[in-house]
């Protein structure tokens, strides 16, 4: 019975790996690129420079800068440079036409430094990988409802694989090189007790993330169909005075840093919206920012009277249930996480995405040793074959071009960061035509190969098209940069090594067939007998 159990739990396993598989791979490589979102974006919008981080100095340049240029402004929203985006935003609200319409956006970058305006090229940059990882470039709620279910497949996925792997901790120390089939799979179970934990973490805090789109029933039979009301309590927002239609000079924004950070018991400040500036009933939000503690804490925030700096009112303390669901986002997004967690939090994701793409390679190899005296493999495995490879080699080679993408095409491209999304795309499903029309260790070879060509030329592009190359960033200290470039070179040097890997292997398989094929010479004593 126990056998029979386990026997069941290994189908499970390879199907649901399977069948979801292609799915999970792009979810995990974005996702964990996503880890590095602030870097990705700084180095596509290099016009952006790192400053020495003074946040009362960036908010006084802020509200000078608003002051100036939208005085009649009904909000000021002011983002504030942290140590890994280097931008100080600000956007402003204008005053409607009309009572009941909604005032229109205006957004401007400034120097950290200077107040100055900077014109950042227009791109995705990291946030790209960050929405696609979760929302699959699908129209709201359907992107997130299919990630949500591969995550469920992937959670049921490490359950089932614990349960098959008797001897799973011996497996994690037993590795084979250079015995095929034997050697993936030791590769598959190594990598996936190695980073178990963060596997199962961060599959489970995702569902605890989209826990209240797909397990409504409780919020439903407490609030019927207005939802609305349930976030309304949940996040409750800040009490904002009515327009008294009374000018009055508004507060120094800067000196109210420091009583928020008095109520907060330390923390910094991430955003600052100003309610109704210049005006006698003038408000002022301090909310704070998440990276410097594992629990988020969703909204905290503490609200001034805009013209004499009173506290008006601070977000209470969470509930203990908030708390929890805070923790699991927290640890899940790793906000919190230093530069050296950071990179550990990466190098996990990629071992998840590795642990992925061997299962896959392992379902497919297994069935192809059934047909290797044939030359033509079953239509359903050479589609599994096709989706491997551009699932895979040609999701990579898509990333490469996306950083293409930003650096060639024409900073006055109407929908520039768009096309940007469409290079993505193109390269993708160019790739899997051509595993279509190569075949299946040729069309590996060939794309990786590309892929290991576009990672590694990045720099190069980036000097060519930039003054931001490493001659520059390295000597100025700004790591962000400098790291980009380094991590796509050691890219392109890892890709290429596995496309030589296979290559070889390819060669090696060929030259064992051939020695099959060739007769022996009949010497005469042999003929004899």
């Amino acid at each position: 019975m126990k056998e029979g159990f386990r026997q069941a739990m290994a189908w499970l396993h390879t199907w649901a790996g399977l069948l979801f598989g292609w799915l999970l791979f792009a979810i995990f490589l974005t996702g964990t690129l996503a880890y590095f979102k602030d870097e990705t974006s700084h180095w596509m919008q290099p016009e952006i420079t790192a400053r020495p981080l003074n946040a009362e100095a960036s908010l006084t340049l802020a509200q000078q800068y608003l002051q100036q240029h939208a005085p009649d402004a009904s909000r000021w929203l002011i983002g504030l440079p942290d140590a890994r985006d280097p931008g100080l935003s600000v956007r402003w609200q204008q005053s409607p036409a009309q009572p009941g319409e909604r005032g229109q956006f205006v957004s401007k970058t400034l120097d950290a430094q200077t107040g100055a305006e900077v014109q950042g090229r227009a791109s995705m940059g990291g946030e790209f990988f960050y929405r696609f990882h979760f929302q699959l470039q699908m129209p709201y709620p359907w992107g997130r409802w299919l990630a949500t279910m591969a995550a469920m497949v992937m959670f049921v996925a490490l359950i089932s694989g614990i349960i098959t792997h008797k001897k799973i901790f011996k497996d994690f120390f037993t590795f084979r090189p250079r015995k095929g089939q034997r050697s993936w799979l030791d590769g598959h179970n190594a990598v996936g007790v190695l980073v178990l934990p963060f596997h199962l973490m961060i599959t489970y805090s995702s569902l605890v993330i989209f826990m209240a789109m797909v397990m409504p029933a409780s919020i439903l039979a407490s609030y019927g169909s207005d939802v609305q009301s349930f976030y309304d309590d949940v996040f409750p927002a800040s009490k904002v005075p009515a327009k008294a239609h009374q000018p009055a000079a508004l507060a120094p924004l800067a000196a109210l840093v420091g009583q928020a950070r008095a109520q907060w018991g330390g923390g910094s400040v991430a955003r600052v919206t100003v309610n109704n500036p210049g005006d006698a009933n003038a408000s002022v939000v301090l909310t704070r920012s998440g990276a410097d503690r594992v629990v988020h804490d969703f909204g905290s925030a503490v609200t001034f009277n805009g013209v004499n700096g009173q506290v008006l009112d601070t977000t209470p303390a969470q509930p203990l249930a908030m708390a929890i669901g805070g923790s699991f986002y927290g640890l899940h997004m790793g906000h919190f996480a230093g530069p050296v967690l950071r990179w550990l939090y990466f190098i996990c994701g990629l071992a998840g995405t590795a642990m992925i793409g061997t299962g896959l390679v392992i379902w497919l190899g297994k069935r192809q040793l059934k047909h290797a005296k044939s030359a033509v493999l079953p239509f359903e495995l050479r589609l599994v074959e096709v989706l491997n490879i551009a699932s895979m080699a040609g999701l990579v080679a898509a990333v490469a071009a996306f950083f293409w993408a930003n650096r060639l095409l024409p900073l006055d491209l109407s929908g520039r960061a768009d096309w940007e999304v469409n290079a993505f795309f193109i390269t993708w499903g160019l790739s899997v035509l051509h595993a279509l029309l190569r075949p299946g260790r040729q069309a590996w070879v060939e794309q990786l190969t590309l892929a290991a060509a576009l990672f590694a030329a990045l720099p190069l592009l980036n000097a060519l098209t930039t003054p931001y190359h490493l001659g520059v960033t390295l000597i100025e200290g700004d790591w962000a940069l400098a790291g980009f470039d380094l991590t796509c070179l050691a890219s392109g040097v890892f890709l290429a090594w596995t496309a030589w890997k296979m290559q070889r292997a390819g060669n090696t398989v060929r030259v064992r067939h051939a020695r099959r094929e060739t007769p022996r010479p009949v010497t005469l004593e042999q003929g004899s007998h």
